[in-house]
């Protein structure tokens, strides 16, 4: 890893419908706030993906962007790549579906993902999921507060044998499918359903997130805006989740 770390923000253009590319900034500003050089990357479509990324971040999008992400990702696999090399990944949504190994296409027909996660996305005849979503992480990232985010999507999540879900559901759908879960985990790459962005509602997350491949993170400290995340963290959670 060089002197500078390098966040890759994938696809803004195609992925950005719900601000999700908010992730590597705050991600970026987290990083510097603990004296890291930080390098934020927009790899748009005319950019191409650079590879040697230290975080990869894919967000949200409707089904023809989606659709298109996904063959621009399968062409030569930086993302799985950089992955292997050590880096980290975050995937939201359309992200998070391309990155399993099938989900619908803008033809409601299943369409190849990439393969990375082992899940399978298919389309809910019911009412789309939209709302607040509230979900308690599990495996190994129990012990992190519960996670806060926003979803909007017609997805049904399939994880398949082996896969390991970031959390279970409290509030909303999450994957949408039998065990309200929400996401998946493996190694150091994680889908969610949580828009937010994710890491905007849940700095604890971020963190553990960048603890991946930097290692144990210096806290933050008392700082003003640590303060008032927590304040409204704390209004957020009770306004929607009544254990």
């Amino acid at each position: 890893m060089s002197d500078t770390i390098r966040v890759v923000s994938v696809l803004p253009d195609l992925l950005g419908t719900y601000g999700d590319s908010g992730n590597a900034i705050v991600a970026s500003k987290r990083l510097a706030l603990r004296g890291y050089q930080v390098e934020l990357i927009n790899a748009g479509l005319k950019d191409g993906i650079p590879s040697g990324g230290d975080f990869y971040f894919v967000g949200g999008g409707e089904d023809g962007p989606q659709s298109k992400a996904a063959e621009l990702l399968r062409v030569d696999a930086v993302v799985e790549r950089a992955l292997e090399s050590g880096a980290g990944l975050l995937a939201v949504c359309a992200g998070f579906q391309i990155l399993g190994e099938s989900f619908i296409g803008p033809n409601l027909k299943p369409q190849a993902g990439i393969g990375l996660f082992s899940c399978r996305t298919h389309r809910f005849d019911g009412p789309r999921s939209v709302g607040e979503l509230i979900v308690e992480p599990v495996g190994s990232l129990a012990g992190l507060p519960l996670l806060t985010g926003y979803e909007n999507h017609q997805g049904v999540t399939e994880l398949l044998p082996g896969a390991v879900p970031l959390g279970g559901v409290l509030v909303g759908n999450g994957n949408n499918f039998e065990g309200r879960s929400d996401g998946a985990v493996l190694g150091r790459a994680i889908g969610t359903y949580m828009h937010g962005p994710v890491f905007a509602r849940n700095p604890a997350l971020c963190d553990h997130f960048l603890s991946l491949v930097l290692g144990e993170l210096a806290p933050l400290g008392a700082i003003p805006l640590e303060e008032a995340h927590r304040a409204l963290y704390d209004e957020r959670i009770s306004e929607v989740y009544k254990p």
